[in-house]
């Protein structure tokens, strides 16, 4: 191990159940099949997975791994009560062996059995509600074995140093052509936040590296709400914008290209002043003391978002197999709209719920509480109906 310490995340339970990709597919089949983990085979990086239709074992790199599942779904045998052996009693099990059986009387006796499974725990491992939903996580397992660097110090002296730098080098000269950043001398009421570069080997599904992917970003977990910064934001696009774009292209037979964005997140506006130490490798000689204003900031995710994010992710993995299907006669915008009646026990505040359908299929859909109090069924109606109505203007 050349000193580092071992990693156990490779580790996996037994005969448990998994997903493997299957390579190269045709249209119509499956995507993956479902297998058994039997093992680590010694030539090779991966893990050994044994197909029951086809009654074969197999080495592949790449993984979806229900052990969550497999650990709820287990149900606990039979309890094997051993006396204790004597040294003058002979290697044959004694015929007064208990078997305990939850499903019997505990004093329950069987003479004839002479061996009996190891003992097992009769606690019974459950998972907290929160991450219910979440158990299906996808592994892949990398070829060589080598862990991505946490630090710039590990990644200029890691084995592939080269391709790091190049990687940082990306990154700098995509904020210098953004004018991200502008050098200046620290004022003296100012305590400029940290940074830190984040280092990511991309690899394809067999699991062999594609590009080394380098990124800066600032420590805004230093930052206090209020007193740093208002809000937090992320520049991306509406979904709305995106169906609809794909409810006209279905309904024209148009053609869909797809195109990525280099640091797209570099594209949003920024009112506040943000001070930042200049990053390890690219301190100006000269000039270390002078730091960085910041024209770019993307967000400071705290916990009630990653919360969200966990129940948004129990949602998709619940909801994976929906699709929205577009294709109808007409281009024709149609408008759905519902609101219930102070379900809120608390603030007694109605939820209103509308979808719009273009060519089919939904583009828009939204559920949120109403901002004032219905006095009835009415009230909240119309009050439903004018928020969808000011969407689709």
């Amino acid at each position: 191990m050349e000193g580092r310490k071992g990693s156990l995340r490779h580790f996996r339970i037994w005969g448990c159940p998994i997903h493997v990709l299957v390579q190269n597919p045709k249209k119509l089949e499956r995507r993956s099949k479902l297998c058994l983990f039997v093992g680590y085979p010694k030539e090779s990086k991966g893990g050994l997975f044994y197909e029951p239709q086809e009654n074969k074992v197999f080495v592949s790199t790449n993984a979806t791994f229900l052990e969550e599942d497999h650990i709820r779904n287990h149900q606990t045998r039979s309890k094997l009560v051993l006396e204790e052996i004597s040294k003058n009693t002979t290697d044959r099990p004694s015929s007064s062996t208990k078997i305990v059986d939850k499903t019997r009387n505990i004093d329950q006796t069987h003479p004839s059995q002479e061996l009996g499974e190891p003992r097992r725990s009769g606690r019974v491992v459950r998972q907290r509600d929160r991450y219910l939903g979440l158990s299906e996580a996808q592994t892949v397992i990398p070829n060589d074995g080598i862990e991505d660097p946490l630090t710039y110090k590990r990644a200029m002296n890691d084995v592939d140093y080269d391709q790091w730098i190049k990687a940082n080098y990306l990154e700098m000269e995509s904020m210098y052509s953004n004018s991200i950043w502008t050098l200046i001398d620290q004022p003296n009421d100012v305590k400029p936040i940290g940074c830190k570069w984040i280092y990511k080997r991309k690899r394809d599904q067999a699991g062999k590296v594609q590009t080394f992917k380098a990124r800066l970003v600032a420590k805004g977990y230093t930052q206090n709400k209020r007193i740093d910064y208002e809000e937090t934001i992320s520049p991306v696009a509406m979904i709305k914008s995106i169906t609809i774009l794909l409810s006209i292209a279905t309904f024209y037979d148009y053609e869909i290209w797809q195109m990525n964005v280099k640091t797209a997140f570099l594209n949003g506006n920024l009112e506040e002043n943000i001070y930042m130490v200049q990053p390890e490798g690219f301190i100006q000689k000269g000039q270390e003391k002078k730091v960085w204003i910041i024209s770019r900031y993307q967000s400071n995710p705290g916990r009630d978002h990653w919360t969200a994010i966990k129940n948004i992710l129990k949602y998709l993995i619940r909801t994976k197999d929906y699709m929205l299907v577009y294709g109808s006669k007409d281009l024709i915008l149609t408008r759905y709209t519902d609101s219930d009646f102070q379900t809120d026990k608390d603030a007694r505040k109605s939820t209103s719920g509308s979808i719009f359908t273009l060519n089919g299929g939904a583009v828009v859909w939204r559920s949120i509480k109403q901002s004032c109090i219905a006095n009835s069924t009415i009230e909240a109606e119309y009050v439903a109906t004018c928020e969808a109505a000011k969407e689709a203007v």
